[in-house]
């Protein structure tokens, strides 16, 4: 599996098959899930917590940490792909959806090259 020829149902369909045999689904509710997300994201960002820019480049570069980020990448997808299994929620719809918003939120002539927000047009 890679991300060029795996698509998102298969992964979905992999993670409640998972969830299915080990007779979990009475524990992967929304409430839990949503909380085991931000558990991962967590685990994930201390990974990186006392590392600067630079410092995070070099620890990438170890094979061994490339690998916990890898393994910590995967928890939060996991998570997420039973999450939208419980609530029917189409991932990839959703994602196109968000990003048109940001899209508009952002717009690329006027945020090129930082991150600030633009100011919003005044009220008539």
């Amino acid at each position: 599996m890679n991300d060029k020829t795996t698509a998102l149902c298969e992964l979905k369909e992999m993670m409640a098959d998972f969830v299915r045999q080990r007779d979990w689904e009475k524990y992967h509710q929304p409430k839990n899930l949503a909380m085991s997300i931000a558990v991962e994201t967590a685990e994930l960002r201390c990974l990186f917590q006392w590392h600067d820019h630079g410092e995070v480049k070099t620890f990438l570069a170890n094979s061994r940490n490339r690998k916990l980020v890898a393994h910590e990448m995967a928890d939060v997808l996991a998570f997420l792909l039973s999450l939208s299994n419980v609530t029917g929620i189409d991932l990839a719809a959703s994602f196109e959806e968000k990003m048109a918003h940001n899209a508009k939120k952002y717009p690329a002539e006027k945020v090129k090259g930082h991150y600030k927000r633009p100011a919003r047009a005044a009220k008539a």
